[in-house]
């Protein structure tokens, strides 16, 4: 007999403000208990203290997570010179000082460094994989990692304000994997004064931006009321930057049933897109010479 899922079958996305102090894994549980839902997910973790955008998916927007999870994002954040910390951020043991400071235009010419196709080698406080076990657990237990360093496209690094000697801040466009962290440590020792955050913000992550965002005050507040779905949007709203392309009926039948479907426009072979009839979302895969063929098929 097939296992029954708890809850409702609720389907769409909460893009919650996170607050500091709050873990990513956290949020999510709250948010599906808050909306009593079967299945819940997120799209990019975020550090316990940085804030911002955080998209939460409930019940059948869980299969575009992939979508947004590869898509660009958007942070702002102060890098404090003059120190590097174990964790490369605020809350980690400083590990080494230094008394140099780097002038404006010194900056300036460095970020140059870190724009682009770069590699990075992850913090040792984070949840990169060692031997099966997470390298913040390995951290914690004094061992020291040799983590291999791994590709990032950062589309754009630009320097926003420079507050006092000690401090600069930034925004950064970055594809997925990004370590803000590491790109506060690697510029503190390029510019040979050592570095770490001081503060994040995640401004934006694919198509949800602070704007559509929801504090947790107001979901605690509408937990498990008939309110609290007016903080949900739409499943399609995680497949907008992607192109999307109409079902034939018949196509439609063949796509719900996990097979290549009709569908109507034209794109280049082989490039991701979706399907949808009458508006709504019905699968999302790679249009092959006039159907879909469906990676995942939403059941709703």
């Amino acid at each position: 007999m097939a296992k029954t899922r708890k809850g409702r079958p609720v389907d769409g996305w909460v893009i919650v403000d996170k607050p500091a102090g709050l873990g990513s894994t956290d949020v999510v549980n709250k948010v599906r208990w808050a909306f009593q839902a079967q299945k819940a997910g997120h799209a990019g973790t975020l550090d316990p203290d940085a804030t911002g955008v955080l998209a939460v998916a409930l019940g059948e927007a869980t299969k575009c997570v992939p979508v947004i999870a590869d898509a660009l994002k958007c942070y702002r954040f102060r890098v404090t010179f003059g120190a590097a910390t174990a964790s490369d951020d605020a809350t980690g043991a400083v590990i080494a000082t230094s008394a140099l400071r780097p002038d404006t235009a010194g900056i300036e010419a460095a970020l140059t460094a870190f724009r682009g196709q770069i590699e990075q080698v992850p913090p040792q406080v984070s949840a990169v994989k060692v031997e099966g076990e997470r390298a913040y657990d390995l951290a914690r237990e004094g061992v020291e990692m040799d983590l291999a360093p791994r590709p990032l496209w950062v589309e754009r690094l630009d320097m926003l304000a420079r507050p006092d000697a000690d401090h600069a801040e930034f925004e950064m466009v970055c594809g997925k994997g990004g370590y803000v962290r590491a790109i506060a440590r690697d510029l503190g020792r390029v510019l040979g004064c050592l570095g770490h955050v001081a503060w994040l913000r995640r401004e934006w992550s694919g198509p949800f931006d602070a704007d559509r965002s929801v504090q947790m005050a107001e979901i605690e507040a509408l937990a498990r009321s008939e309110e609290i779905d007016r903080l949900l949007l739409p499943l399609e709203l995680g497949l907008a930057d992607l192109p999307e392309l109409t079902a034939t009926p018949e196509g439609a039948v063949r796509l719900r049933n996990g097979n290549p479907g009709q569908v109507l426009g034209h794109l280049p072979y082989g490039e991701e897109a979706w399907a949808s009839l009458n508006g709504r979302a019905i699968a999302l895969g790679r249009y092959l010479g006039g159907e879909l063929h469906p990676s995942r098929v939403f059941n709703r």
